[in-house]
């Protein structure tokens, strides 16, 4: 008895979905021609199809699309340092007159580390390094009020590993749009 109601209710279903979702047949680009506009269905106005946006809108995306596109770049360090090298720099330009494009946008410097050393001179080392990254911004026009600064030291490596292209990628300044 179960069973006869289970199928009955599936059977149901069925019948009622087929029915409820009928489509228009499609209508092919040569079919559409043929067909005069005073036969054309007034319920359905035709609208263009919007051209993708291929303007560089900034503003329009939220924070989570703008750090994934990735407009602003990491920069690296020697090791034991925290003045920037010439590859930095040119990175950091860059970085600024994007930054100097969108003046709304908030921005925060990490400062990262490899694992070697103590956490304590990690903390400090990586808070010389954003610093440093900041103080390149301003000196570049960026205002120092939308420029905050953070360490996290060894704490959060870009890449695992215990060898010298490791520790490389770690030791590294992070501009993230806030």
């Amino acid at each position: 008895m179960k069973r006869a109601f289970f199928l009955f209710a599936i059977a149901l279903f069925v019948l009622a979905t087929l029915t409820s979702c009928q489509k228009k047949a499609p209508t092919t680009a040569a079919q559409a021609k043929e067909t005069p506009p005073s036969a054309a269905s007034p319920a359905q106005p035709v609208r263009p199809v919007p051209a993708p946006d291929t303007s560089d809108d900034v503003m329009a995306q939220d924070l989570f699309s703008i750090n994934r596109h990735g407009y602003l770049k990491d920069v690296y360090f020697d090791f034991d340092e925290s003045s920037l090298r010439d590859d930095a720099r040119s990175t950091l330009a860059t970085d600024s007159r994007w930054l100097q494009r969108y003046p709304s946008i908030q921005i925060l410097v990490e400062g990262h580390c490899d694992e070697r050393g103590t956490e304590a001179y990690n903390l400090a080392l990586g808070d010389r390094r954003a610093n440093a990254v900041r103080d390149y911004l301003v000196a570049q026009g960026v205002a120092a009020e939308r420029l905050r600064t953070l360490s996290y030291g060894k704490e959060r490596p870009q890449v695992a590993g215990h060898d010298e292209a490791a520790w490389a990628q770690n030791r590294r300044g992070v501009s993230l749009p806030q």
